[in-house]
């Protein structure tokens, strides 16, 4: 079983992670329903009117679509739309669009009856919007889009992502896992905008499988992550090596083409550097490689940035996906060969 004070501790630092009254405010959305055909909680949330949340069994009294924000805002208007995309069917006809101004007890604020359901508000602090079909429905759940008015303003998600969670080798690590997997939900515009290069189009699903088996920490591959039961169960608050793994997912360089320590430098420096600032190890010059991997080529990768060139990670990063990395890029993008950017780190050590 999991420590029970420490599974704790680490609930409370997700349900907090990296929140701050400057950043935008975020969404998490959830539901019920398992989704079905690719159709993923996000899209009912994204701005655009060519997708929508659809479940993959038909949904019941029971079930729901909530988007939880991570700080309550001050609400002027709401708008849901159901149904199919191109003819309307499948409408929600017997339903609620609902708020809840703790994220705990709801509230009708709309009727749902075959047409988009309107609220208005003045100014009404909300922490949560709710879709509910009141009856058992014939038919899945379809969330084309919902529509916020808010000061300040609930961004809608520019990366649509779902991460699907496996704990059948430790269904007691559900809940855990099911809140790291909203963090690096979270966490996905930060890394496709850090990892950003013409042409990439994100993936919009990602599968968490929680292996007994395995004696690692955690790894992914091909919009797969795998991460070790027995490793989270003793350290259930180290998610940032779920927001690395994550960013394995966005990079999805071609095979072969590029040198491990840099592909894990790039994604250990979107961890430490965006996502949990302040928590890298210190480094001592005698032991500062800057192809040493991880956490060490990460900080390598910072000190480049800083001192030559604000873009220098999505630019290696650019390279890396489009398969033409090679190791004349340092010294076109910064003048010099990585040997004596390595070095000229190593000596701000000192």
């Amino acid at each position: 079983m999991v420590d029970s004070a420490r599974l704790l501790f680490a609930l409370g630092f997700l349900a907090t992670a990296g929140y701050s009254a400057e950043k935008p405010i975020r969404v998490t959305v959830e539901s019920s329903l398992a989704t079905g055909g690719g159709h993923i909680r996000q899209f009912a949330f994204d701005g655009n009117p060519d997708t929508a949340f659809q479940s993959e069994k038909n949904a019941t009294a029971k079930d729901h679509l909530t988007l939880t924000f991570d700080a309550p805002v001050a609400v002027t208007c709401l708008q849901v739309t159901t149904g199919q995309l191109k003819d309307d069917k499948e409408q929600l006809t017997v339903g609620f669009l609902e708020v809840s101004a703790d994220g705990k007890t709801f509230e009708k604020a709309a009727t749902l009856d075959g047409h988009p359901g309107t609220a208005k508000f003045d100014g009404r602090k909300i922490s949560a919007v709710r879709v509910r079909p009141t009856e058992d429905l014939k038919h899945p759940l379809i969330v084309r889009e919902i529509v916020i008015e808010s000061e300040p303003a609930v961004r809608p998600f520019k990366f649509p992502v779902e991460i699907a969670v496996n704990v059948d080798d430790a269904p007691e690590m559900k809940e855990w896992a099911e809140k790291v997997a909203r963090v690096c939900e979270q966490q996905y515009p930060m890394l496709c905008e850090e990892l950003w290069s013409d042409g990439f189009k994100p993936r919009t699903q990602i599968s968490l499988r929680m292996d007994k088996d395995y004696r690692g920490v955690a790894e992914a591959g091909g919009g797969r992550i795998r991460g070790s039961v027995a490793y989270f169960k003793a350290k259930p608050d180290d998610v940032g090596a779920f927001v690395h793994e994550t960013a394995h997912c966005v990079q999805n360089y071609p095979r072969g083409r590029h040198p491990s320590w840099l592909v894990e430098g790039v994604a250990d420096y979107v961890r430490f550097f965006k996502y949990e600032p302040g928590k890298l190890r210190k480094f001592t010059p005698e032991r500062a490689k800057y192809d040493g991997s991880y956490q060490t080529s990460a900080a390598f990768l910072a000190f480049v940035t800083e001192k030559h060139d604000k873009s220098l990670v999505k630019k290696l990063n650019a390279k890396m996906r489009a398969g033409e990395y090679s190791e004349t890029v340092w010294k076109d993008l910064t003048g010099k060969t990585a040997v004596e950017l390595g070095d000229e780190w190593k000596a701000s050590l000192k």
